[in-house]
């Protein structure tokens, strides 16, 4: 009889080889991983290619790519999604729309106020995801005009209260970016809205491990950009008190 102390060689052998042809698989997988993140679209090239529909958008020249239903049976056993769309869940904003693409281009986060910082798991889970199994190479976050979230922050920061519920708790992760440009010029909510955005940009820029590592070789790209309700132009941020319109 076997003890556990007395393997046989041909066991020995056997379990060896286990080993070896499993170290060579994840070798395989890692390298297949490599080869696939070397072949997507680099940052910037999503970037152009995003405002490039929203463009069409502004222009009333939509492509409509790819929203049939046969379109969705080439995705039915996987996703390739080319950026991360972190936006509001106000009803007016729907990236598939504003930035002219069709199904399996983007993966849509959405809560109100696209907030970030203070969201936990559920969002940045998501978000880390689609980065570092799904390979998309960009992160826009994006805010909007006239967002009643922001509205919210900078009412209850003047009268010093909260709304009930779990509002409250969500209108108070919003509440330091309008207190970081209360006094600047400019229009206040403008100020607000682009500050928080900016947050979240930031945040994400120093999420380790996974979206900080990939920023840092070229890999990934974070960018804070606004929409505007009335254009339909999205804008892309240089900073917290400035813009720059890419249309």
């Amino acid at each position: 009889m076997q003890t556990l102390g007395s393997v046989s060689r041909r066991e020995f052998v056997r379990l060896s080889g286990a080993v070896v042809g499993a170290a060579g698989l994840a070798r395989a997988a890692t390298a297949d991983d490599a080869k696939l993140q070397t072949n997507r679209p680099q940052p910037d090239a999503v970037l152009a290619r995003l405002l490039e529909g929203n463009k069409r958008f502004v222009e009333g020249k939509l492509n409509h790519p790819r929203r049939k239903p046969e379109d969705f049976v080439p995705l039915a056993e996987g996703q390739e999604p080319l950026a991360v769309i972190v936006g509001c869940a106000d009803s007016r904003v729907a990236p598939e729309l504003i930035f002219d693409q069709g199904v399996g281009d983007l993966f849509v986060v959405r809560v109100a106020g696209n907030v970030i910082n203070g969201t936990g798991v559920p969002l940045k889970g998501s978000i880390e995801y689609a980065v570092a199994e799904l390979h998309a190479s960009l992160v826009i976050v994006l805010g909007h005009s006239q967002c009643g979230a922001v509205k919210a922050a900078i009412q209850h920061i003047d009268l010093q209260d909260g709304p009930p519920g779990s509002i409250g708790g969500l209108v108070d992760l919003i509440k330091p970016a309008v207190a970081s440009v209360q006094g600047k010029p400019g229009d206040p909510l403008e100020n607000a809205i682009r500050a928080n955005v900016w947050e979240g940009v930031e945040r994400l820029n120093r999420l380790e491990p996974i979206l900080a590592g990939r920023i840092k070789k070229g890999e990934l790209k974070v960018v804070g950009a606004v929409y505007d309700l009335r254009t339909g132009r999205v804008n892309v941020l240089s900073s917290v008190g400035s813009h720059e319109t890419v249309l």
